[in-house]
């Protein structure tokens, strides 16, 4: 069936049907359908987590102190020099891919090969390098207090600069058990391991180090966590109920609690894209190499899993920027 324009002295065909009106292959049209709509739910992931810093904007965590550590360097603070560099790895990893489409529209086999193996140890990089975020993110790095009221309180020395509780907490002599389903007790929601301290030994701890502060998860107008006085220090400390060291669903040391939430969804459904591109790219690697292309004369499916690839680093873009950057 066509479908044709009548003008007054000639008759002109605008479509003639067929499978590619674009000019693209059934393969590649559906990709961009999937890319369209995943493109759609991480809008309005990325949309809620915004919505949820501006509703929480005062007590939302400071990013230069959450992800500031980088691989060797224990203690030495380099805020999003590791983030930036993972970053670039992915980056790097979609010019490889761009190579490998190129090399293959060329039918050079060996080199899409190749480009094809260096996109697969970005992609690996990358995700090593997330999980060891995660990592650092769950394990935490100077732990803080929560009071009665939810409120979070972190310790700096006077001249503002954090403080771990392992630097100043005391052991006393007590006995704190773990509630466990071996102990017999029954009806316990507490399931959660007890932190390496307890609350009075943070305020014995408190109480021997005069030159101690605590700062409030409150942000001020130059953007930065409110610190109190000592004897306000020691009147918040007083209505201190638990220990928080990391990060999980349910408490963070670093702020609120959503954006712990936000950063293990978003991060780790981006991961999940990441690791299943990396699978797909493998499996298109060992087609290369057998030789399956270049038998059907097109590298069609390098192109495809491009397209799927470049989203992925797409992705991450704003990702970074809302999560690292803003």
């Amino acid at each position: 069936m066509e479908a044709t324009v009548t003008t007054a002295n000639n008759e002109e065909k605008t479509w003639g049907g067929g499978n590619e009106p674009l000019g693209a292959s059934y393969g590649k049209m559906m990709m961009w359908y999937f890319i369209v709509s995943d493109a759609l739910t991480f809008s309005g992931f990325l949309a809620a987590y915004g919505f949820s810093r501006f509703k929480f904007i005062e007590t939302w965590p400071l990013a230069d102190e959450v992800f500031n550590h980088f691989p060797f360097m224990h203690g030495v603070p380099a805020p999003m020099y590791y983030v930036a560099l993972m970053t670039f790895i992915l980056i790097f990893s979609s010019v490889t891919m761009v190579l490998a489409v190129d090399a293959g529209h060329q039918m050079k086999k060996n080199k899409v090969a190749v480009y094809m193996f260096l996109t697969i140890i970005g992609g690996l990089i990358f995700v090593g390098s997330q999980a060891w975020e995660w990592k650092n993110f769950i394990k935490g790095e100077y732990g803080a207090i929560e009071t009665k009221g939810g409120s979070l309180l972190q310790f700096v020395d006077k001249d503002g600069k954090r403080v771990a509780l392992a630097d100043f907490a005391v052991k006393l002599p007590e006995g704190r058990e773990a509630l466990t389903r071996d102990k017999g007790k029954w009806f316990m929601s507490d399931a959660e391991t007890l932190p390496t301290y307890s609350v009075a030994e943070v305020q014995a701890g408190f109480k021997a180090h005069p030159e101690l502060l605590v700062r409030t998860e409150k942000l001020t107008e130059k953007k930065q966590k409110t610190i109190l006085t000592r004897e306000e220090s020691e009147a918040r400390l007083s209505q201190a109920h638990y220990v928080v060291e990391g990060a999980n669903l349910t408490r963070n040391e670093y702020g609120n609690k959503l954006f712990a939430d936000f950063f293990f969804f978003i991060t780790g459904f981006h991961g999940f894209h990441v690791i299943s591109g990396i699978i797909i790219n493998i499996i298109i690697f060992f087609n290369v190499l057998l030789g399956t292309y270049e038998k059907r004369k097109s590298y069609e499916m390098v192109e495809k899993v491009g397209l799927y690839w470049h989203f992925v680093d797409l992705v991450w873009v704003f990702v970074f920027t809302v999560f690292y950057l803003v």
